[in-house]
């Protein structure tokens, strides 16, 4: 299994490749929405993890955008990592596209 995750805190990707590593998982990751786009039209991936708070494109922004493509990519499973726990940030992510959400601090 090949998952990208897009988050533009390093700590946080190291985190996250350490417990998918543990898992035999392959992880790339991405410190942008618009590098993580630039991935996955590129590349093959089983499943995208995607924070929301980022510079520049946020991560609704790019959930939407993937689901705007015009092949299978658009169906990638996608799962929101977040540390916002704002009362409607599930619906919204939900509402752009996100297949689940996760609350930061991930445990395995």
């Amino acid at each position: 299994m090949r998952v990208l995750f897009v988050d533009d805190n390093a700590m946080n990707r190291k985190v996250v490749q350490g417990m998918l590593g543990a898992a035999d998982v392959s992880m790339v990751d991405a410190e942008s929405a618009e590098i993580g786009l630039e991935l996955i039209a590129a590349d093959h991936f089983d499943l995208i993890l995607m924070d929301l708070r980022m510079p520049g494109m946020d991560g609704l922004a790019a959930i939407r955008a993937i689901r705007a493509r015009d092949d299978a990519k658009a169906r990638l499973p996608i799962i929101v990592v977040t540390a916002d726990n704002a009362p409607d940030i599930r619906s919204r992510a939900l509402a752009a596209g996100a297949d689940d959400l996760l609350h930061k601090p991930v445990q395995m």
